[in-house]
């Protein structure tokens, strides 16, 4: 069910940080085996899924691969049907620029991409999830920016040794009031 001419679009949105960056080469063969379009997705907790577009999925022969029957946005944990998230990581097929032609603009009065991806499962376009198990951050907001920053920082071979010192010292400095 590849185009037929083989092509297709990446889209990568920057307020996820995804490791090993090997996860669209992942995405690529998923495509290259079950054709449409492919989407990252991580597991979160079901307490933040009210954050994300969480996926609808069937199981594959693959456990990290799932193919997608819906996507629903920023429900509640008991209403979600899994704790599959978008993480802004997609190959699409070249039917998603006729899907974007004909949908209306959602939220905020923009073209959400996430429409366009549902109109095209509606039609029985196939859509696929690869699962991912590696590093990630939601750059999106403070609570993820902040651990993402400590992270990389601690990570650099020059300044991730002081600031290790320094955090050991403010989480005894704070061990009280905050924990």
């Amino acid at each position: 069910m590849l185009d037929a001419d083989g092509h297709y679009s990446t889209v990568v949105f920057p307020d996820w940080v995804i490791e090993p960056t090997a996860a669209m080469g992942e995405m690529i063969r998923v495509r290259q085996e079950h054709g449409g379009s492919v989407l990252l997705a991580v597991e979160v907790e079901p307490s933040q899924v009210s954050n994300y577009y969480v996926f609808d999925v069937e199981a594959t022969d693959d456990d990290r691969v799932k193919k997608v029957v819906g996507m629903v946005e920023k429900l509640a944990a008991e209403d979600a049907p899994s704790n599959l998230v978008a993480t802004g990581r997609y190959l699409l097929a070249r039917a998603i620029f006729g899907a974007l032609r004909c949908i209306s603009p959602g939220k905020g009065g923009e073209m959400q991409l996430t429409d366009a991806i549902d109109l095209l499962l509606s039609e029985g376009y196939p859509v696929h999830v690869v699962v991912h198990e590696g590093i990630r951050h939601d750059l999106g907001n403070p609570a993820g920016f902040i651990p993402a920053s400590v992270e990389f920082g601690l990570r650099h071979p020059k300044y991730g040794p002081a600031l290790f010192t320094d955090l050991e010292a403010l989480l005894e400095k704070y061990r009280g009031d905050l924990g």
